[in-house]
């Protein structure tokens, strides 16, 4: 093992898939592990803070059929040596990506390591980019470089979590990459991972449950308005922290009903199937504190007590009224129709 502050580096290899003459995928499988160094850990320390980083996730849970499953099992017991696990499994990619038109190029990473109390799988496709650099002579020279910033063809298996609670619909994250490329699809064949907790619908569930909520305790204009920004405040916090909503801990913070009952048992009473943790969604949460709308070259933003003050929403006409506009809008209407006068 390899070490350096929080990340400890078990194994690590590198295989790279390329096309031929043919314009078919092939893979080149190295045939030994990297050396372990400051050079690899600090490859692996920089794949995991942008990991980490990547908003937008997806979760999962390997099949109950998935080979990978299996020679990652038989790997962590000792009974399949760790360059044949990656081998196999580039070989696997391989074959999975070439049914699909985008068909990458790129260097497979799959490297184990352990963060803070945390052993983790890390597999990723990742772009070799040519680069310039100036020599100690001060010539020009071509250097190719790993672009981790950029990576959008990866999945990471929380190994601590596999191994103690395989019922987990959460192990198993992967980053969604670029719309339309259905990047996760073939990301999740080839591991035979099915998709597992759904983090924006849980969000949107959350903000259903405050609202229901909300409606059930009875409370005025006002206190729904307290109450929204408390739980706006919270996830925010989380969010911004890099923590998940945790439920019990949001419903703490949060003052009891009539009858004594809380948020947490509220929700849970009324079945919403709320997970006991998930990272939070900026876009659901929005929903809390703004009202957020755009088509047909129109674009409205508004913070939601502001419904029923200044703005007025007539439903048998489908008419929005705005009293008292923002004063740079209002300067940008004065002058275009001033002009056209």
């Amino acid at each position: 093992m390899f070490s350096i502050m929080s990340l400890t580096l078990s194994n690590v290899i590198l295989h790279q898939l390329k096309k031929d003459g043919e314009d078919s995928l092939v893979v080149h499988l190295r045939d030994q592990m990297l050396t372990h160094s400051p050079s690899t850990e600090n490859l692996i320390s920089e794949i995991h803070r942008v990991y980490n980083a990547k908003a937008g996730k997806g979760f999962g849970q390997f099949a109950e059929e998935s080979d990978v499953a299996s020679w990652l099992k038989a790997c962590r017991k000792q009974e399949l040596d760790f360059l044949s696990f990656s081998s196999q499994s580039a070989e696997r990619l391989k074959t999975e990506l070439s049914k699909y038109p985008f068909a990458d190029e790129g260097v497979l990473v799959i490297a184990e390591y352990r963060s803070l109390a945390t052993e983790y799988l890390f597999i990723g496709l990742l772009e070799s980019k040519a680069s310039m650099k100036v020599t100690d002579e001060l010539e020009i020279s071509s250097t190719d470089y790993l672009d981790v910033a950029k990576m959008d063809i990866a999945a990471r298996i929380d190994l601590s979590t596999w191994e103690t609670d395989a019922q987990s619909n959460r192990y198993l994250t992967y980053i969604k990459g670029r719309v339309g490329r259905k990047v996760a699809d073939f990301f999740l064949d080839f591991m035979q991972a099915e998709v597992g907790m759904d983090t924006k619908q849980q969000n949107l569930v959350l903000m259903q449950a405050v609202e229901d909520y909300c409606a059930d305790s009875r409370l005025e204009k006002e206190e729904k308005q307290e109450y929204r920004k408390q739980v706006y405040d919270y996830c925010n916090g989380q969010l911004q922290s890099g923590d998940e909503v945790i439920v019990k801990e949001l419903a703490s913070e949060l003052p009891k009903n009539e009858q004594g009952v809380d948020f947490y048992q509220f929700a849970s009473e009324q079945g919403y199937e709320l997970e006991e943790s998930f990272p939070a969604d900026r876009t659901a949460m929005r929903k809390l504190t703004k009202f957020v709308g755009g088509g047909g070259g129109l674009s409205i933003n508004f913070d939601s007590m502001l419904l029923g003050e200044r703005v007025f929403y007539d439903q048998d006409t489908d008419t929005l009224t705005i009293k008292g506009t923002p004063p740079n809008l209002r300067d940008q209407l004065m002058r275009r129709l001033n002009t056209e006068d």
